[in-house]
């Protein structure tokens, strides 16, 4: 698999994303990387780790888009930017996957440019994973669509599913529409039209209606839909408050125990790395013919290492075959 990685993206690009692909292409089997961006720069931060090896590639860009840029302007103004020449790569088939940690916004809206769409798909969602008291669930969409309309979540809804089913192991995966209210006939125009669609849709698993905010980390669901906006609050908001649980009520354990401190120390390592994003690596923008991973800003060598096996398994499970065949059987608007 040949996957370009968007090589001046990120909070400290270029150091994390070219230690990151040294690391994945070590560990994972036919795995080619084409790093993507200004060749000077990139060649001296190689040199602090080593010489190129032949499954890693420099393909050259021109510029790249800030965290603090508008990604609209900075595409028309900077044509041949790295994360740019990454989807062109894509389009052209010349690679399978885009990995990113730089401008969400600007992933994607440089990859709406290309209309690389799967068959069927009338806008892409980013789904995450997040923990839950039973386990896990996938929250779609998380910022690529902040203006959705109904059929655009339904879609997620779909492809939701797949993912659930394919990455998550979860037979028949419970799809859940988030809302203000659980009862039916709650929220704006836009979820009372998307909560009929699902209901009359063909799903890879059990539509279960609305669902409220504190359901999302009871369980309740192991799919939730929403618009962009709205996920996009809520995933930064969790962050935010794991982070702040796990700071309070970790340190205030630690002092509290005079013995077992070590365990206790073990403990709330493994708690912390079930909810940090370095170690899903990123989170997949679905419904894309190709594989994108958009990756946090502050993504370390882990995470791209991560994004980069997490591209491989999903073109290894097949997600974008399964996702157009649903979209083939269900009965959504066209």
């Amino acid at each position: 698999m040949r996957i370009a990685l968007d090589a001046m993206g990120g909070d400290f690009a270029p150091g994390p994303n070219i230690v990151g692909a040294f690391e994945a292409v070590e560990r994972i089997p036919n795995l080619e990387v084409l790093l993507v961006g200004d060749r000077p720069r990139l060649e001296e931060e190689i040199a602090k780790v080593g010489s190129l090896p032949p499954s890693i590639q420099i393909v050259e860009s021109e510029g790249f888009v800030g965290m603090e840029e508008k990604p609209t302007v900075a595409l028309r103004e900077k044509p041949n930017c790295s994360i740019v020449r990454c989807w062109q790569l894509m389009a052209s088939r010349d690679v399978q996957a885009v990995v990113s940690a730089g401008h969400t916004g600007a992933v994607v809206a440089a990859g709406l440019r290309t209309r690389l769409f799967l068959k069927g798909v009338k806008r892409p969602g980013i789904a995450v994973r997040l923990p839950t008291i039973n386990g896990s669930c996938i929250l779609i969409d998380v910022g690529a669509n902040p203006a959705a309309r109904p059929e655009h979540l339904a879609q997620y809804g779909l492809m939701g599913s797949v993912w659930a089913r394919e990455m998550l192991g979860i037979e028949s995966p419970r799809i859940g529409l988030m809302n203000i209210g659980s009862e039916e006939g709650k929220g704006t125009d836009l979820y009372r039209d998307t909560h009929t669609m699902l209901a009359n849709s063909k799903l890879h698993g059990t539509y279960i209606g609305n669902v409220e905010g504190r359901g999302l980390y009871h369980g309740e669901a192991d799919v939730i839909v929403c618009e962009g906006f709205v996920g996009n609050v809520v995933l930064k908001v969790s962050e935010g408050m794991a982070e702040f649980i796990l700071k309070t009520v970790g340190g205030a354990m630690m002092k509290a125990l005079s013995t077992e401190r070590d365990l206790a120390k073990q403990t709330l390592g493994k708690l912390t790395d079930q909810f940090h994003y370095q170690e899903s690596g990123g989170a997949p923008l679905l419904g894309i013919d190709g594989v994108c991973i958009i990756c946090h800003g502050s993504s370390d060598h882990r995470s791209i290492r991560n994004a980069l096996k997490m591209a491989t398994e999903i073109d290894n499970h097949h997600i974008n075959s399964r996702i157009t065949d649903l979209l083939a059987q269900q009965n959504l608007p066209q």
